[in-house]
């Protein structure tokens, strides 16, 4: 087994499937529930959109917490990930989910573009929704977590300084933090990403920014390069003056990190909230 087949989460969750059906259950349950603004624009594009979900009784300048969804940047869809919205709430706090292009048909640079324009479309029009935009943090999984580095981050290709919002605090959980191994992964043929891209866009290459508040987390039943790339990430972060805090939960995988981070009562749900209530 190559070191590149370890990325191919279905081998090493038996249970992918119905880990993946419990998300959008769980989802639809939560968007029958909760009160939410679907599909709102933040630019005009097809899938330039996002949600944003108000706990039950919201209250002037809540925090803001915005997450951003897996796939291995080939899939994915924000509608299955609402239900990470709760211990948000909980913490009286109003969460919003943003979508993002998909690979092979968009380039990886439009993808993080996209993530870095939806966050400061939420920080400019956070008063509309009742939070406060100086109260924001942000949470990603998988290729979330490395889309969601780069709103404190500027990649090695970049010749300007990119437009990035202010944030409190940053949650990365289980994220891909070293690309260069992916081109010739499983995702070939499904994401199409090119060396020059992996090498443009790796967050252990990329200079990062000053964050109050950085976690890295990742599952203990998780597969090596999810350990070692945050141990790695997490050192980068502390070279360059960045304090990071490495989180590793035990028996959790890729796909049930997700389902402790959207319990009020889950070690990552309970990060998440605190990080909340903390902005």
């Amino acid at each position: 087994m190559t070191s590149q087949d370890l990325y191919r989460i279905r081998d090493f969750v038996p249970d992918f499937d119905a880990i993946a059906a419990e998300f959008a259950a769980r989802s639809r349950a939560l968007s029958a529930n909760a009160d939410m603004l679907a599909d709102i624009r933040y630019g005009s594009r097809h899938r330039e959109i996002l949600d944003v979900i108000l706990p039950a009784s919201p209250r002037a300048g809540a925090p803001l917490h915005v997450f951003v969804h897996g796939g291995y940047w080939r899939s994915g869809e924000k509608e299955n990930y609402r239900f990470v919205a709760a211990p948000v709430l909980a913490a009286g706090g109003i969460a919003a989910l943003v979508e993002y292009d998909l690979m092979p048909g968009e380039r990886l640079d439009v993808l993080v573009g996209q993530v870095r324009r939806s966050v400061v479309w939420l920080q400019q029009h956070a008063s509309d929704f009742g939070a406060d935009p100086a109260r924001l943090s942000v949470s990603g999984h998988s290729a979330g977590a490395h889309l969601a580095s780069f709103l404190a981050a500027t990649g090695p290709a970049e010749t300007e300084a990119p437009r990035l919002p202010d944030l409190k605090g940053l949650l990365l959980i289980s994220g891909i933090y070293d690309l260069s191994g992916i081109p010739d992964s499983f995702l070939r043929d499904e994401a199409r990403m090119t060396p020059t891209e992996a090498q443009a866009w790796s967050p252990l290459t990329s200079q990062q920014r000053a964050c109050p508040k950085r976690i890295i987390a990742f599952g203990g039943d998780e597969t090596p390069p999810f350990h070692e790339q945050a141990s790695e990430f997490q050192a980068r972060l502390n070279n360059q003056n960045n304090q990071s805090r490495l989180l590793s939960v035990p028996g959790l995988n890729h796909m049930s990190v997700v389902l402790d981070l959207a319990d009020p009562d889950g070690e990552l749900g309970r990060c998440l909230a605190d990080m909340v209530s903390s902005s």
